[in-house]
């Protein structure tokens, strides 16, 4: 009798223990936060082949930085997983996005503006953010700002100020301005005009470049182009620096050493304003190049970057709430403890008047970072970034 008593004891001890072990287990599961990326399938062609971006092109970035949050995540019991969706032409991003957001509370998206508030419309309410990696649309963050998107590109505006306050800097004050017949293209030569008028630059002259067609590597010919293009810029009056809009690509890589008086290029050409470079080599960036380089094969581009700051704002998020939560990650990136660091001199943070990320700008010619904006005496009440697009009294946002 006393046998058995003993050994219900034990066994009521193991069924214990094994609860116990189980109950261990249990709490040892990782918490899993999904990231989903959506971008368009296929890729633009440029003007030069050796611009023609990589078929992994920005969610190489994504995926360097999710290993990253998983080297942080380990520790804190996180488990960080990237979901890949790519649109084409005739699909409808907005049920792709639907179909992501039954997955993950974050999104990246690199899309057109039209797009994008196409899938920021059709996923309010669902309690999903968007992380805008692509567009550099002003108005996304201005009169079509909506609150559930974070901007990771930084904005046309952002980029014209940098580039601006360099030139300014180096008393390169005369510009002459071309610009290409697109609708983007006529986007950055507002913000360049803008820029031109807020740090004392003056346009002498505007000239506009029409697409006309054809294939734009192999209908150039160098002795065409070597024939056009100086008498294209001839006759202008005094200048300094050309500035060229041409997002599309269509002439601006054609003007350096081509122009009829010999005069540096920029904007689109030649000295070009970009959220990162693969030249960038500063504050750390080393190492975060080399390890893009063993993940991709490749150095790391601007749109790779977006992505990877992207990421990695998910994870700060996550670990500075502790939880996988999107409400409460999302609540903690738009409040006023959030900062992150890129690698680029300096903690970068949100504007929370129309939820902008603040960065540098870098000012690269192809070869190395030539300078990096904000520029030294162009100063600010609150943060040196905020002189850099739109500021807080300018905004035009309102928070819907």
């Amino acid at each position: 009798m006393g046998g058995l008593v003993v050994l219900g004891v034990l066994a009521r001890c193991l069924i214990g223990a094994i609860g116990l072990f189980a109950t261990a287990a249990h709490a040892a599961e990782p918490v899993d936060i999904a990231i989903g990326y959506l971008g368009r399938a296929g890729a633009p062609q440029t003007l030069s082949p050796l611009d023609q971006p990589a078929p992994d092109d920005g969610v190489a970035g994504a995926r360097l930085a999710i290993e990253d949050n998983n080297t942080t995540g380990k520790f804190l019991n996180q488990r960080f997983t990237l979901i890949d969706r790519r649109v084409k032409d005739d699909e409808d991003a907005a049920q792709a996005a639907n179909e992501l957001a039954g997955k993950t509370g974050f999104i990246l998206a690199d899309l057109p503006a039209d797009t994008l508030l196409k899938v920021a419309d059709a996923l309010r309410g669902r309690g999903t953010t968007l992380l805008n990696i692509g567009s550099t649309d002003d108005r996304l963050r201005e009169q079509d700002c909506r609150a559930n998107v974070l901007h990771v590109a930084p904005t046309r505006s952002m980029l014209a100020d940098g580039l601006a306050q360099y030139l300014v800097w180096k008393q390169w004050k005369r510009w002459l301005l071309v610009t290409g017949s697109h609708d983007n293209d006529k986007l950055f030569a507002d913000a360049l005009r803008r820029a031109a008028t807020r740090f004392g630059a003056k346009i002498v002259e505007e000239r506009s470049f029409e697409d006309t067609g054809g294939a734009r590597r192999t209908d150039s010919g160098v002795t065409l182009i070597q024939r056009q293009l100086p008498v294209f810029t001839q006759k202008a009056p005094a200048y300094d620096v050309l500035v060229a809009a041409d997002e599309s690509e269509v002439f601006a890589n054609y003007l350096p050493y081509r122009t009829w008086d010999p005069r540096p290029v920029a904007g689109s050409a030649g000295l070009r304003p970009t959220s990162w470079d693969p030249a960038q080599d500063q504050w750390g960036a080393t190492q975060l190049q080399n390890r893009f380089m063993k993940l991709a094969s490749r150095r790391m581009d601007a749109l790779d970057m977006q992505a990877w700051m992207a990421v990695r704002m998910v994870g700060e998020a996550a670990s500075r709430t502790n939880s996988g939560d999107a409400k409460a990650m999302a609540d903690y990136l738009k409040g006023p403890n959030f900062t992150i660091a890129a690698f680029k001199g300096t903690r970068l943070s949100l504007r929370d008047w129309n939820l902008q990320l603040r960065q540098p700008i870098l000012l690269a010619d192809g070869r190395m970072i030539v300078s990096v904006s904000p520029q030294d005496g162009f100063l600010h009440q609150v943060s040196e970034l905020d002189t850099l697009g739109v500021d807080r009294p300018e905004t035009k946002c309102k928070l819907q």
